[in-house]
């Protein structure tokens, strides 16, 4: 973890009330899918944490849905503005665990670390596979990123207006080694179809370094802090 100021370079929509933000500055505390930054917005007591979608040298990109007063901040930022965060948070996804061939399964804004996850499966040799689950059409994204990396993309979408009509669970085989993250009662329904994996989670968290033990969650293997010893939890250790 570090403290870290980051210069927007760019904050666009690209969904309904989804936005992508573009960054610039010390990646160095990110050493693996699935952390998350966690910025000072003005006038809000506690930082918000964001996931982190991609990284590479200084450059760093977030997309997050505007869901309350500190992303909708987010949300009126622009160009040149700078954000004081909290970067490297978190247990990220471990890409040796991951066979040759894992089901990436990712829901809303569940996705975006998702997309860092597969270009990182890629320089190890391994070729994922990914399912996108959504509401309808129109809140679509990331599925031509997924799909320019050579990856074979199945987009479900509960009212049926695009891809597969239903949940990501319908678009599964099942017994698959899954990768996850996304709602928790998608992350439920997909660990009953899967064989394996790796899920990340989401929690209210105070601090995001597990100091103040607000986001404790009880698993298999003991009590956890989700933002210190997750999101990213083990299959055999989630305990519903």
């Amino acid at each position: 973890m570090k403290q870290v100021i980051y210069t927007i370079t760019e904050n666009r929509a690209i969904a309904p009330g989804v936005y992508r933000m573009a960054l610039t500055g010390d990646t160095s505390p990110i050493t693996a899918p699935g952390q998350f930054i966690n910025i000072v917005l003005d006038g809000l007591y506690l930082r918000r944490p964001i996931s982190v979608c991609d990284w590479n040298g200084e450059d760093l990109v977030i997309i997050y849905k505007v869901v309350g007063r500190g992303t909708e901040q987010l949300s009126l930022m622009t160009a040149g503005q700078t954000l004081d965060c909290l970067s490297g948070l978190g247990n990220g996804y471990d890409v040796s665990a991951c066979p040759a061939s894992p089901v990436l399964v990712g829901g809303g804004v569940g996705v975006p670390p998702l997309y860092g996850l597969a270009k990182r499966l890629l320089a190890a040799g391994k070729k994922p596979s990914v399912i996108l689950g959504f509401n309808r059409a129109e809140e679509i994204f990331c599925d031509m990123e997924f799909a320019a990396l050579g990856l074979e993309v199945t987009v479900t979408t509960a009212d049926g207006t695009a891809g597969v009509k239903g949940f990501v669970t319908d678009a599964m085989k099942g017994g698959e080694y899954v990768c996850a993250c996304g709602p928790e009662p998608m992350l439920k329904a997909v660990h009953g179809r899967a064989s394996g994996g790796q899920f990340s989670f989401e929690a209210r968290m105070g601090c995001g370094f597990g100091a103040c033990m607000g986001c404790t969650c009880e698993t298999l293997t003991g009590y956890k802090r989700i933002c210190k010893d997750g999101p990213v939890m083990g299959y055999e250790e989630i305990k519903w």
